[in-house]
């Protein structure tokens, strides 16, 4: 699943597309339940003719400012692609929303395993409220950090990964942070010294620079790995320390990584490290 590093990478791409100021002249959708909301025929009628006024991420929402006041937001999932192509280009069967523009291009959600999910709200609340801070922001602070470790009391990957409590993180960089901090993923949040919090902040944000600066990561070469809009493959699964390394040493003591599950999610750690 496309994580804050990838999702960022996707909406730079657009924004470096000049899709901003361009009107959608028409939508066509080919799996009615790509739309959370609302239906295809609602959608489709309500968004032709509206222009993009801005790009941006939250958590992991690509969200799209419309100028009539509407908000398109899409999420990606597991398998989920944005792909910009001249209008005309054949459809691939996993193609299931198209957005015509007026450049005569075409910006098309490709998505295998159907996971993905598009909204079209005037209230950005109704889907972004439940979020958490963003981790890259100014705002996540060490407080802010402490107070979700303490007042939530759950282990420490689960926790992590609950968007309610940190928007934007997933399997590949929680399970990278916790190895730059020297934590265990079954450790009790609330357990954390006021010094273990701080290297904690600090890794979170270290390994999500880091995939920003890689252009995030891409687990493999099927197509249903990550890619940018301009199919362009992430380098950051050439920089992982731990994330997909069974049995391979930890770069920092040699120990071999295990592979254990940490709330039904496959989880990477150095057993030495990570006490």
């Amino acid at each position: 699943m496309p994580e804050l590093p990838e999702v960022q990478t996707i909406v730079d791409d657009l924004n470096r597309s000049l899709l901003v100021g361009q009107t959608i002249t028409g939508a066509r959708v080919f799996w009615p339940k790509t739309l959370a909301n609302p239906t295809a025929k609602i959608f489709s009628r309500r968004i032709r003719g509206q222009s993009i006024t801005r790009i941006s991420r939250r958590g992991k929402f690509i969200v799209f400012d419309l100028n009539d006041g509407d908000h398109l937001l899409i999420h990606l999932r597991m398998t989920g692609h944005l792909h910009l192509v001249p209008a005309g280009t054949e459809r691939s069967k996993h193609e299931h929303l198209i957005l015509s523009l007026g450049t005569g291009e075409q910006l098309r959600f490709h998505d295998t395993r159907k996971f993905g999910r598009c909204y079209l709200t005037a209230d950005l609340k109704t889907v972004l409220s439940s979020l958490g801070p963003e981790p890259l922001a100014k705002e996540f602070t060490f407080a802010v950090l402490k107070n979700i470790l303490t007042v939530r009391k759950r282990q420490l990957k689960p926790l992590l990964l609950d968007q309610t409590a940190i928007a934007g993180l997933g399997n590949i960089y929680v399970d990278e942070a916790l190895w730059e901090a020297k934590l265990h993923p079954r450790r009790c949040s609330s357990s954390l010294t006021d010094r273990q919090i701080s290297v904690l902040h600090q890794a979170i944000q270290k390994v999500l620079r880091q995939g920003l600066r890689n252009l995030g990561t891409t687990l493999g070469n099927s197509d249903t790995n990550f890619s940018s809009v301009k199919k362009r493959r992430g380098r950051n699964q050439q920089a992982l320390q731990v994330f997909r390394r069974t049995d391979a040493p930890c770069p920092r003591c040699q120990t071999t990584i295990e592979r254990v599950l940490v709330g039904q999610r496959s989880t990477h750690l150095c057993p030495h490290c990570q006490k």
